[in-house]
C-alpha cells in the first residue's frame, strides 16, 4: 500500500524536523509519497507506512540515511540567481583580496554541488582577469550521501548542465568523460577549489573553523521560525569579523538575529557580520 494515513504523516513529520530541522507542514502527503515509494522495493517494505515506521526506529540504519536523503536532496543549478556571484566579482573578492591570502567560503547545504563549483569558477575568473595573489578555499556541506558523492565526483549530465550553465564555461571547465552519454567532469583545476564534507546544520559548526563567506540559499525556507534563528546565530559565529552571509532572494533574517548589517546591493542583499 502506497497511501498515508494522517497520523503516521504527522509522526513522520515531527520524525523529519528533529533529524533535519525540515517542517514539511500540512497537506504535504503527495511529497513524502513521491520521494519514498521508489524505496519500497529496494528494502522490501510492504507498505509506504512499514517503510517509515523503520525508518524512525533506530534497527536499519540504512533504510533510516536513504530516507533523510532523499527527503533532503533539492533542485539546484549553475550560478543560481545570478547576483551573488557578480557581487563575488564586483565587490567581495576585490575588497577581500587586498589583505587576505586565503578567503574561505563555505556552501551550506550544497546539494550535487553546483554553487560550489560555481563559486570555485568565478573566483578562477576573477584571477584571471585580476592582478591579485590569493586563493579561495570552498567547503561544500551537506546532510545527503548520494549528493556528497556526486559532488566530489564533479560528473555531470546533459540535464543538469543545460541548467544556468553558460556554453563557454562548459569549453572551459569540464572535459568530456567517455563512454557516458554525454556526460562532463570538471577539470581538476576547478575540483581542487572545494572539498565536501557530510554535516547537519542543526549541529554545532565548531568543528568547520571560521570563514569569510557563508553561502546559504534557500534553506532557510524549510526550517521553523528558532530553527532559522539559531542556524543564523551559529552562522554568525562561523564567520570571520566583516565577513559576508549570502541566503536566498526569497529569505530574511528581520526578527531572527541581529549579529549582521544588511547591505543593498545592485542587485539584491547581502549580509556583513558586525
Amino acid at each position: 500500500m502506497r497511501s498515508l494515513c494522517d497520523d503516521i504523516y504527522k509522526q513522520f513529520s515531527d520524525f523529519l524536523e528533529v533529524q533535519c530541522g525540515i517542517v514539511l507542514g500540512d497537506n504535504k502527503q503527495y511529497l513524502v509519497k513521491s520521494r519514498l515509494v521508489p524505496l519500497m522495493e529496494q528494502f522490501s517494505c510492504e507498505s509506504l507506512s512499514d517503510l517509515i515506521h523503520e525508518s524512525m526506529s533506530y534497527r536499519n540504519r540504512n533504510l533510516r540515511a536513504a530516507v533523510i536523503d532523499a527527503m533532503t536532496t533539492n533542485e539546484t543549478l549553475w550560478f543560481r540567481d545570478k547576483y551573488p556571484f557578480e557581487l563575488l566579482t564586483k565587490k567581495i573578492f576585490p575588497e577581500m583580496s587586498e589583505n587576505k591570502k586565503n578567503i574561505k567560503v563555505w556552501s551550506a547545504a550544497s546539494s550535487s554541488g553546483q554553487e560550489a563549483y560555481s563559486i570555485a569558477m568565478t573566483a578562477l575568473d576573477f584571477k584571471k582577469h585580476h592582478s591579485v595573489n590569493f586563493s579561495v578555499q570552498i567547503t561544500g556541506t551537506d546532510i545527503s550521501t548520494s549528493m556528497l558523492n556526486q559532488c566530489k565526483e564533479g560528473i555531470y549530465d546533459q540535464l543538469a548542465l543545460s541548467r544556468g550553465l553558460k556554453p563557454e564555461y562548459k569549453k572551459l571547465y569540464f572535459n568530456e568523460c567517455q563512454g557516458s552519454s554525454g556526460k562532463m567532469q570538471l577539470k581538476p583545476e576547478v575540483k581542487r577549489l572545494a572539498n565536501f564534507k557530510s554535516y547537519n546544520l542543526l549541529d554545532s559548526y565548531g568543528s568547520l573553523g571560521k570563514f569569510d563567506i557563508i553561502f546559504c540559499r534557500n534553506v532557510l525556507i524549510y526550517f521553523s521560525g528558532d530553527v532559522k534563528s539559531k542556524i543564523l546565530n551559529q552562522f554568525a559565529g562561523a564567520l570571520n569579523p566583516k565577513g559576508y552571509l549570502i541566503l536566498g532572494a526569497s529569505e530574511s533574517m528581520t526578527g531572527l538575529c541581529d549579529k549582521f548589517e544588511m547591505i543593498r546591493c545592485n542587485p539584491g542583499i547581502i549580509y556583513q557580520h558586525k
